[in-house]
């Protein structure tokens, strides 16, 4: 069971990348999928979450608006689209599994966390 999170990179400030949360083991539109990011010196904090029963989404409000979760059950793979990319988004973003999301897209609980993918938003 694991999850690997990709498409990171550097952007400037205002523009977009889209991650990818690919899973081997087990199948995406089974569990919640959560993405979270940990910039240097910082703790880990919720960005966006996925429900497996209502495809429901939950944002942290630092990201709402910009950011939008998504899930392509063909591919196994769940998305985290990013707009309007600003500095302090700046972060090594994970993905993870659990049973259901949290509204307040806390980590408790989640597991099967993969290596993360470096997102670097400068000029």
């Amino acid at each position: 069971v694991q999850l690997q999170a990709s498409g990171g990179g550097l952007v400037q400030p205002g523009g977009s990348l889209r991650l990818s949360c690919a899973a081997s083991g087990f199948t995406v539109d089974d569990y919640a999928i959560g993405w979270f990011r940990q910039a240097p010196g910082k703790e880990r904090e919720g960005v966006s979450c996925i429900s497996s029963t209502d495809d429901g989404t939950y944002y942290a409000d630092s990201v709402k608006g910009r950011f939008t979760i998504s899930r392509n059950n063909a591919k196994n793979t769940v998305y985290l689209q990013m707009n309007r990319l600003k500095p302090e988004d700046t972060a090594v973003y994970y993905c993870a599994a659990h049973l259901s999301c949290h509204r307040s897209v806390s980590s408790r609980g989640f597991g099967s966390w993969g290596q993360g993918t470096l997102v670097t938003v400068s000029s």
